[in-house]
C-alpha cells in the first residue's frame, strides 16, 4: 500500500529507519550483460579449505547468486521502473530512508559493471516522488584515506546536498563509513576533530560520521577518530562482537560515557545465508525462523531506544539478508507464501514502536 499525501506518509513512515540499499545489479536485457546476479564463488583464504569448494559462476536468469529469488526477477539497478518499485516497497514497509552503497565517480566494486554515481540523480529523483530519503553508505576502495573521504563528502554535499531527497538528521547529512577500521584513528582525527588539519567540523562539509563497530573495544578507536557514532551492519548474530545483540547494551553504555559517540545505530536483519557465494561460510548461516529471527533483533534494538535503527538489508541478495519481495522458486530457499512478508513485518514493527 502506498499513501500519497505527505501527512499520510509521515504518519507511519520513520525516516530514522535506514535500510542498506545495493544498486550494483545489472541485467542482460537492460544493460546488455549480467552483473552480480552471476557472481562467482569467493575463494577461501586458506588453500586447503578452498580446494573443497570448486569455483562456480552463476548463470542467470534461472541460476542467480542468491539463496532466494526476487519477485522482480534478476533486475537492473539503474532501470527506472525497478527503482520506482523499490521505493514503493520501502514506503509501504515504513522505511523512510535508504542508505545507498556508494563509490566515487568512475569507481565500482570488482563484480560490478555499473558506476553507481552515474545514476544517483535518478535514484534521488524517484525517491523524492515517494517522499523517500537517501543517505550514503561509503564503500571502501583502493588507497582510501581520511583525505579521500573528505573529497567524497565534499562531492556528495556539493552535487546532491540541495536535492529534497537528500537525508539530513537535525540539519546535518549522515554518512555510514563501511570498513572504517582500515584507516587509522589518528588519520580520521585529522578529518573529524574540530582542530584536525583537514577538518570538516564547523564547515559546510560537516556531517554525522558513523563508523563500523566490529570487535569489542572498537568504541575507543572510533572515539579517538572523533566519529559521531557507530553502526553494527552485520545481520549474523555471533559473527562478530558488534553484530551480536546481547552485546549491544554494553556497547551503548560505553558510547554514553563518551560525549563524542552520540549515535549507537544497531543493524537488524532477517537472517543470513551467503553460501551461494561463500560455500565455506555455512557456520554463519542464520535461519530466518519464519520471521522470528528478525523480530528478535528488532526487539533487542528497540529496548535500547536508539535514535536510528538500520536494516541489513533491503536487497543484499548474495548474503540472504534482503527484505525485498521474493517469490517461491524451485532450487531456492523457502521465503514463505507471501512475497511481501518481511516488508509487512517491518511496517508492523515500526508502527508498534511508535505507540
Amino acid at each position: 500500500m502506498l499513501l500519497c499525501s505527505e501527512q499520510a506518509v509521515k504518519s507511519f513512515v520513520s525516516y530514522e529507519v535506514h535500510a542498506f540499499y545495493y544498486p550494483w545489479y545489472a541485467s542482460e536485457s537492460f544493460n546488455g550483460e549480467w552483473s552480480h546476479w552471476n557472481h562467482k564463488t569467493i575463494p577461501h583464504w586458506t588453500p586447503s579449505i578452498n580446494k573443497q569448494y570448486p569455483q562456480k559462476q552463476h548463470k542467470p536468469p534461472e541460476d542467480i547468486a542468491a539463496k532466494y529469488y526476487p519477485s522482480l526477477g534478476p533486475y537492473a539497478s539503474n532501470d527506472p521502473s525497478v527503482i520506482r518499485d523499490h521505493m514503493k516497497q520501502c514506503i509501504s514497509a515504513g522505511i523512510g530512508t535508504l542508505s545507498v552503497s556508494w563509490y566515487p565517480p568512475n569507481t565500482k566494486d570488482d563484480n560490478a559493471i555499473l558506476f553507481v554515481d552515474d545514476f544517483i540523480p535518478l535514484i534521488l529523483d524517484i525517491a523524492n516522488e515517494f517522499q523517500e530519503k537517501i543517505c550514503f553508505h561509503l564503500e571502501p576502495y583502493p588507497n582510501r584515506s581520511a583525505a579521500s573521504v573528505r573529497n567524497d563528502i565534499e562531492y556528495l554535499i556539493t552535487k546532491y546536498g540541495s536535492h529534497p531527497a537528500f537525508y539530513r538528521y537535525e540539519g546535518k547529512p549522515l554518512v555510514y563509513i563501511y570498513d572504517s577500521y582500515n584507516v587509522p584513528s589518528s588519520e580520521w582525527r585529522e578529518l573529524l576533530a574540530p582542530d584536525g588539519k583537514i577538518t570538516i567540523r564547523n564547515t559546510p562539509l560537516d556531517v554525522i560520521a558513523i563508523g563500523l563497530y566490529v570487535e569489542r573495544g572498537d568504541n575507543s578507536k572510533l572515539s579517538s577518530g572523533y566519529f559521531d557514532g557507530f553502526y553494527t551492519y552485520f545481520a549474523a548474530q555471533n559473527f562478530v562482537y558488534g553484530s551480536t545483540s546481547r552485546n549491544w547494551r554494553e556497547m551503548k553504555n560505553a558510547a554514553k560515557q563518551n560525549p563524542r559517540l552520540r549515535f549507537f545505530i544497531p543493524s537488524v536483519g532477517p537472517g543470513y545465508d551467503d553460501t551461494v557465494v561463500r560455500p565455506w561460510n555455512f557456520r554463519n548461516t542464520k535461519d530466518r525462523l519464519g520471521g522470528n529471527y528478525y523480530r528478535q533483533m528488532w526487539a533487542d534494538a528497540l529496548q535500547l531506544q536508539p535514535e536510528i535503527v538500520s536494516i541489513t538489508s533491503f536487497n543484499e541478495w548474495h548474503e540472504g539478508t534482503q527484505i525485498e519481495k521474493a517469490v517461491q522458486k524451485e532450487g531456492y530457499s523457502d521465503y514463505g507464501s507471501d512475497p511481501e512478508f518481511y516488508l509487512k513485518l517491518t511496517r508492523e514493527i515500526i508502527e508498534n514502536s511508535k505507540k
